[in-house]
């Protein structure tokens, strides 16, 4: 593909199937991406559909989207090596041309002596070089040479019905070929020969350009692998070791026997072994070893995190101390690094709203530069010349001021001097660069529509546990009026051992902790955002919010008994916290035919970075609001720590009065982010403009799944960095937008000739050609400098 208009036309071949829904196109990544109506024949449609591309001038092939890492460098590599080797090519033309472009200049310069006074001899190397006939050999070499492909696919773009650049190119040179031709053929006509000069200096800009801006797109697109090249290709599989406990002193015991095999041969369950300085090269869990890992290309955090037997690894991370043996947990395209590279492809591989209109204007551009140049030379050709007759004694009009020959040179340079690319490559370029260097942030951005939303934020809706607080809650404290501690841990860890809410697993931590016998329980039912409710020794038992647990049994606690309850746990609760900084959720459990038989208060501390992060939004004019399950009282307190305005402070919310309120927000027009973690916050997310989920341990949950931005640093300071680069990314693409257009709609009127008659000046096909190559370059380069962006380097805990 070459410009917008190819990128129009391959998705016109696509969305023409009946079968396919949508399609969508990326230049760079030469990349297309089909959503089909059903989901028979996925295989089939995707062959079928590469074959009519194909038979179209696109040549394609269907590719499987579950590759494992080795597939997938793979397949980069030759996707790079390919793009090299056309470089290298138009590196080879480039210089070929330009070789040309000295000699057609050399023509000249006898011109330039004998006007300093100096002579040059008859007959010398210049003055042969000036002769018409050497002139159009020149001409025909440079297009039949470097020239050639560059011809041959503008042709066969345009008898395909589907003209391109080159197009335009290709019949600009060929026309000034054909005009100089005409006008040394037929001596009579008067015209001016030197015309074949155009040609070689159109293609020796054009070249040079399209060399350069290949090298900008391969540079564009080099983050993808500087993604696949964190993992090791190879592994050090563990096949025999010591059947007694792995401790940090035999993780190289002299029994372990290793063998280096490729990462893909590596399967769930095998152990590897990783020496300090290494990469890791599955996803996994430490068996044995201590040692700091460092995970700042997955997550973006500079400080290397500490990991010991029971803590997981993620591949692509760099094992920084001591050796360690790791439990492989996941392989190839299920591993981290695969769905994040997965993620991100699909990301540059979906179009921003705002392309729309780049590529409804890019689609039918060359249709419309063709018949405004064979506007231009029937205007001036007709009457132009007869309305301005000066312009005839202009350079362009030949010594004997010919209007046929101004016509004709005017004609070609509006061909030559339009760009479609510029229009097709101002969205994808910042796309691209904004979505990869997202991810070497430890920013997941799910497309260029995710990134024009995010810019478009006002409003942040945050949730409390696990997002404003750490999200590793533990009990503080247990009470009960007619039970002992352990009975109620007991029964509370029995109902909640299949959640995976962050209080689930700290009432079952604290049970194991204190060895407690957990007993079995049978008709599990869970109710995000209220509680969980599971029968055990035949009586139903329910733990969650005290309005909902009471709810549950037809005999209820006294009030006075409730609160007596709530006083007692919360005083135990106090003694250990003195800081502001924490977090208190109270969790009731209920017995069937008893009533509230006890309450736990679970403390979870506040984020490092989380007065930080308000301020910054608010700062930057956006209004952040809480929205929480918990009680009133324990989201009040956290919202006062951290900055949070009263009056956008909301408790007590279920997981769908949360959706209604960001729905209501929605409806007065606000744009709206909702930041959460757990399975809880999933609907939130779906429904919110941009859902961001904060992943703990590069874990895939139900809030990443529903969500459109990912955090995989786990810090909250990355909404802001994720804010900050989608409004860097959209206003580089604002800018390419404005320069593509705002270069057509100057330069191709001045092409045509509207200067001549009140300024006496046009432009000559070479310039035009010249001019043509900047375009894209500029728009292409202006992309690459987002690279500069990196996040805030202000300190994530507020002064």
């Amino acid at each position: 593909m070459m410009c917008g208009g190819c990128v129009s036309r391959v998705k016109s071949i696509l969305s023409a199937d009946k079968r396919v829904e949508s399609a969508a196109v990326n230049i760079l990544t030469e990349t297309a991406a089909v959503k089909l109506v059903g989901d028979g024949g996925l295989s089939s449609v995707g062959e079928e559909l590469g074959k009519r591309l194909t038979e179209c001038g696109f040549p394609s092939k269907t590719r499987n989207s579950e590759m494992g890492i080795d597939e997938n460098l793979k397949k980069w590599k030759e996707m790079n090596e390919k793009k090299e080797m056309m470089l290298k090519k138009s590196q080879s033309r480039v210089l070929i041309a330009w070789g040309l472009v000295a000699l057609c200049c050399g023509s000249h310069t006898s011109h330039i002596l004998h006007s300093l006074g100096i002579h040059v001899a008859h007959g010398s190397f210049l003055d042969i070089l000036h002769n018409s006939y050497v002139k159009a050999g020149l001409a025909m070499v440079a297009l039949l040479g470097p020239g050639r492909d560059l011809l041959f696919d503008g042709v066969g773009a345009f008898a395909r019905g589907s003209p391109n650049m080159n197009s335009l190119v290709g019949f600009g040179s060929v026309a000034a070929f054909i005009i100089s031709a005409v006008s040394l053929l037929n001596p009579e006509l008067e015209w001016d020969a030197s015309f074949f000069d155009e040609p070689v200096m159109l293609l020796g800009f054009v070249l040079l350009g399209r060399s350069l801006e290949e090298k900008a797109r391969l540079k564009a697109s080099s983050d993808m692998n500087e993604l696949l090249s964190l993992v090791s290709s190879q592994s050090r599989l563990v096949v025999t070791s010591s059947e007694a406990d792995p401790s940090v002193e035999d993780v190289l015991s002299s029994d372990a026997v290793c063998v280096e095999v490729p990462t893909d041969n590596v399967r769930v369950g095998d152990t590897v072994l990783v020496l300090p300085g290494e990469t890791i090269p599955v996803d996994g869990r430490v068996l044995a070893g201590r040692s700091a890992v460092d995970e700042s290309m997955l997550t973006g955090e500079s400080l290397p995190v500490y990991k010991e037997r029971g803590l997981t690894v993620s591949a692509g991370t760099v094992n920084w101390e001591g050796p360690l043996r790791i439990e492989t947990t996941t392989t190839g395209s299920m591993s981290t690094i695969s769905k994040i590279v997965r993620m991100v492809e699909e990301a540059q591989g979906s179009a921003a709203p705002i392309q729309r209109i780049a590529d409804s204007i890019a689609g039918p551009f060359v249709y419309s530069i063709m018949t405004l140049s064979a506007a231009t030379f029937a205007f001036w050709y007709s009457i132009g010349t007869d309305i301005f007759p000066d312009v005839l004694l202009n350079d362009i009009a030949g010594p004997e001021g010919n209007p046929l020959l101004l016509s004709l040179k005017l004609a070609v340079d509006v061909l030559v001097v339009s760009c479609p690319c510029a229009l097709g490559l101002a969205t994808p370029t910042a796309i691209l660069v904004g979505t990869s260097l997202g991810a070497k942030q430890g920013l997941i951005i799910r497309g260029g529509d995710v990134l024009e939303r995010l810019a478009g934020i006002d409003y942040v809706a945050l949730d409390k546990t696990g997002t404003l607080t750490e999200g590793k809650p533990a009990v503080s404290a247990v009470a009960s009026l007619a039970y002992e501690e352990s009975e109620i841990l007991r029964l509370a860890a029995a109902v909640e051992k299949t959640a995976s809410h962050p209080i689930a697993k700290a009432i079952i931590n604290k049970a194991e902790s204190m060895k407690l016998n957990i007993p079995s329980t049978k008709g599990q039912l869970t109710e995000p955002g209220f509680g969980c409710l599971a029968e055990i020794d035949g009586s139903l038992v329910a733990v969650g919010a005290i309005d909902w647990v009471h709810k549950r049994f037809e005999k209820r606690s006294e009030p006075s008994n409730l609160m007596e309850l709530e006083d007692i746990v919360k005083h135990l609760s106090s003694k250990g916290i003195t800081s502001s900084n924490h977090s208190q959720t109270i969790v009731y459990v209920g017995r069937e035919g008893e009533g509230v038989i006890g309450a736990i208060a679970i403390s979870d501390s506040l984020r490092h970075d989380a007065e930080s992060t308000v301020d910054r939004l608010q700062k930057q004019g956006i209004q952040t609001i809480l929205l929480s399950g918990d009680r009133e009282e324990a989201v009040a307190t956290i919202a006062q720590t951290v900055g949070i305005e009263r009056g956008n402070v909301n408790a007590s919310l279920t997981p769908q009065q949360k959706s209604d309120f960001i729905s209501s927000l929605q409806s007065q027009g606000h744009r709206i982010a909702m930041v959460g973690d757990g399975i809880n916050d999933a609907p939130s997310l779906a429904l919110a403009d941009v859902g961001i989920a904060l992943q703990i341990e590069s874990k895939e949950n139900a809030a990443s799944d529903a969500a459109s931005v990912i955090l995989l640093g786990n810090r909250l300071s990355q909404v802001v960095d994720a804010l900050d680069l989608a409004k860097a990314t959209m206003a580089k693409v604002h800018q390419n937008l404005l320069w593509a257009v705002a270069y057509n709609v100057v330069t191709v009127p001045i092409a045509a000739g509207v200067l001549l008659p009140g300024f006496d000046f046009a432009m000559t096909p070479s310039i035009s050609g010249g001019l043509m190559a900047l375009s894209s370059i500029f728009v292409v380069t202006n992309s690459l400098l987002l690279q500069l962006h990196g996040p805030s380097k202000r300190s994530h805990v507020k002064d």
